[in-house]
């Protein structure tokens, strides 16, 4: 268990993804800064305040953790970064009392609780990766380039921000523990693009 800086923000950062962030705000300008002289981390965790109220660093939330890779300094205190996500966390104790003005926390790791045999996984894998494939395929522009998956990694992690969906889905794909779960949730979504780019087709014909 380690004391974590708290950032909540209406996104989901997944494990291995990029992020880029504009840092703005004084308690959090002053959170990078402290980032940025110990081990450049803190973490992200899903929060809009808009739907949700307050952020209240109750404890079980969960976020992942992001570890600063570029800092570009802006006037008036402000700043660039770039973050890249390193592994999922849960809130054990919020930090109530805490003397710097961001939230803090104490968390723990959150990981998968089930581990398929490397053949089953590599075979969702597979057909997940075929999925999305059919969906670029399908696509009236499709993007100029395909980016490269690790099929030795989670890929339910490498396609989730590939998804334009709402900030609550990626944070339930966030909290399975299950890859195969989280990618039959992303076959869902690719097999519903597909089925729609299929009848529209039909439209246009009739």
């Amino acid at each position: 268990m380690v004391q974590l800086p708290l950032f909540p923000l209406p996104v989901v950062l997944f494990p291995g993804a990029v992020m880029p962030l504009h840092i703005f705000e004084p308690r959090y300008r002053r959170m990078v800064a402290r980032c940025l002289e110990f081990d450049r981390r803190f973490g992200l965790i899903h929060h809009d305040a808009d739907e949700q109220g307050p952020f209240l660093n109750e404890t079980d939330r969960v976020g992942c953790v992001a570890e600063i890779e570029r800092f570009q300094p802006l006037p008036e205190g402000r700043s660039l970064i770039r973050i890249r996500g390193v592994h999922r966390f849960r809130i054990v104790t919020g930090l109530d009392e805490s003397p710097e003005p961001y939230y803090e926390a104490r968390v723990a790791p959150y990981e998968d609780l089930v581990h398929p045999r490397r053949d089953a996984i590599q075979a969702v894998r597979n057909r997940t990766l075929g999925l999305l494939h059919t969906v670029l395929g399908s696509m009236t522009e499709p993007p100029d380039e395909v980016p490269c998956f690790d099929l030795e990694q989670d890929l339910s992690f490498q396609l989730a921000p590939l998804v334009q969906i709402d900030g609550r889905w990626h944070q339930s794909l966030l909290e399975l523990r299950d890859e195969a779960y989280r990618l039959e949730r992303l076959d869902a979504v690719f097999q519903a693009a597909v089925d729609h780019a299929g009848s529209s087709e039909e439209e246009d014909v009739a």
